[in-house]
């Protein structure tokens, strides 16, 4: 499992900036396609929403593919 790190100076990350942070997307345009397609999960329930905060603990699942979000 990778991990993706939230900013120190930051309270959250978004779903997206996750995706692209962690290299499973190549920018936030493919992130929101695939975001939107349905092919992208958090903790296990797929989500819509580019713009989900994620603050720490959640597990994004895309392509076969777990990313942990931590603080």
């Amino acid at each position: 499992m990778r991990e993706v790190k939230i900013r120190q100076e930051e309270e959250f990350i978004r779903l997206g900036q996750a995706l692209k942070k962690a290299g499973l997307t190549d920018s936030g345009v493919e992130a929101k396609i695939v975001i939107q397609d349905g092919q992208v999960s958090v903790n296990g329930e797929m989500e819509l929403r580019r713009g989900r905060k994620l603050y720490g603990g959640e597990e994004i699942t895309y392509d076969g593919q777990t990313l942990k979000v931590v603080k």
